[in-house]
C-alpha cells in the first residue's frame, strides 16, 4: 500500500508537519469490463464512498477488466499484496474454495439478491472462516442463476447438449456438463466473447447479467432457463493492509463491508439480470424456461446428482458438506428471492 503525502504550499525538500493529512492508496483489481455497469455502479461506486467517508484520507484505484490481475488469480494477488483488494469469483481457483462452492449446486436461489443473502449470512455466521484466513473479506454476492445459451442448437432436454463444446464457470458446472453429454470448457468471462467468435464453443453456462456484460447476446440465439448453479463472488483486502490502518479507518472500510454492501451488489446484479434477459428478447432470440427443474423429467435427476455427488465429495475430504448444504437451505428460507 503506498502511503502520499499531500503538504500544499510547502516548498521541495521540506519535511512534513507533524499531523499532516496523509492519504493511503488503494488498489482495486476487479475483473469485469472498465464502464460497465459492475464497475461503475458497484466498484467504482463503492471507491468513492470510502473517499468520501474517510474526508480523502482514503483514496481507492480501481483496475478493472484483468488490468492488474487475471481473473483466476485476483485472490491470490490480494494475499500477496500485489492488489490490496481484488474482487473475483471463488470458483475460478478450482478446489480453493470448497465449501463456499456448495452456494454454486442448483436450486440455491433465484435471485442474486437472494443467492448474495444466502452467501453472505453463510460467511457471518462462521462456516468459511478457514477458507479466507489469509485475506480480510468485505463482502460476497452472487450472480443469481446460471443458464445454457447456444449459437445455434435449441436446447431442450439434456440429450440435446450431447457433444456440445460448452463452456462452464467452473470445475462444480464442469462436472455437471459432463453428466448431460456436453464437452466443458474452461474459461473465465472476460474470454467468452473471443471465444464464441472464433468457434472454439458452441455455447456456454452463464447468467443473464454476464450475457449482457461480456456481451454473450450479440453471437447467441437460443436460450434455455434451467438453472444449473449461482456463481460464488467475492470483493477481499489484504490483511496486512486491513491492520495497518487507523482505527477510524478501519471503522471506514468496516461500515463498506458485509451485508449492506452484498445487497448493494445484488440489487446492480438483478437489475442487470433483467435488462440482459430483455436485450434477448429485444433481438429475436429463442428463450425456453423450465419450469420446476428439480422435479423436471429430463434435468431434474442430473441436477439433483450434482447436489448429491459435490456434498458427497466434500464429506470425503473430510469438509462438513452435508452440515453447510444444510445451511444453505434453511438460509435460503430466510433471503427474499
Amino acid at each position: 500500500m503506498k502511503t502520499i503525502y499531500y503538504a500544499a504550499g510547502l516548498t521541495l525538500g521540506l519535511a512534513v508537519l507533524p499531523g499532516l493529512a496523509q492519504a493511503e492508496t488503494l488498489r482495486l483489481a476487479h475483473v469485469w469490463p472498465g464502464g460497465s455497469k459492475i464497475d461503475t455502479e458497484i466498484f467504482q461506486a463503492w471507491a468513492d464512498s470510502v473517499e468520501e467517508a474517510s474526508d480523502g484520507r482514503l483514496e481507492v484505484q480501481v483496475f478493472p477488466g484483468q488490468t492488474l490481475a487475471k481473473s483466476d488469480a485476483t485472490y491470490e494477488a490480494v494475499v500477496n499484496g500485489i492488489a490490496d483488494i481484488g474482487a473475483t469469483a471463488q470458483g475460478y481457483t478450482s478446489g480453493r474454495f470448497p465449501l463456499t462452492q456448495v452456494i454454486e449446486v442448483p436450486g440455491v436461489s433465484n435471485s442474486s439478491r437472494q443467492g448474495s443473502c444466502v452467501l453472505q449470512k453463510l460467511y457471518d455466521q462462521g462456516d468459511l472462516d478457514e477458507e479466507y484466513a489469509d485475506s480480510h473479506v468485505l463482502f460476497m454476492f452472487t450472480t443469481g442463476p446460471g443458464y445454457l445459451h447456444a449459437k445455434e442448437t435449441v436446447l431442450e432436454k439434456p440429450s440435446d447438449l450431447e457433444g456440445m463444446r460448452m463452456r462452464r464457470p467452473t470445475s462444480l458446472v464442469g462436472d455437471m456438463m459432463e453428466d448431460l453429454g456436453a464437452q466443458p470448457v474452461g474459461m473465465p468471462a472476460p474470454d467468452i466473447y473471443t471465444s464464441l467468435q472464433r468457434g472454439v464453443m458452441d455455447g456456454l453456462s452463464i447468467n443473464w447479467e454476464g450475457a449482457k456484460t461480456f456481451r454473450v447476446n450479440e453471437l447467441v440465439n437460443y436460450h434455455t432457463e434451467v438453472p444449473l448453479y449461482d456463481l460464488a463472488l467475492i470483493a477481499t483486502m489484504n490483511q496486512d493492509d486491513y491492520t495497518s490502518l487507523p482505527d477510524d479507518l478501519k471503522k471506514v472500510v468496516d461500515e463498506h463491508s458485509g451485508m449492506e454492501w452484498s445487497m448493494k451488489a445484488a440489487s446492480v446484479y438483478d437489475e442487470l439480470i433483467e435488462e440482459g434477459r430483455q436485450e434477448a428478447l429485444d433481438a429475436g432470440d429463442e428463450i425456453i424456461t423450465i419450469d420446476n427443474p428439480l422435479q423436471d423429467d429430463d434435468w431434474g435427476p442430473v441436477l439433483k446428482d450434482t447436489i448429491n455427488r459435490y456434498v458427497s465429495d466434500l464429506q470425503e475430504q473430510g469438509l462438513p458438506g452435508a452440515k453447510t448444504y444444510d445451511n444453505v437451505m434453511t438460509l435460503k428460507e430466510s433471503c427474499d428471492a
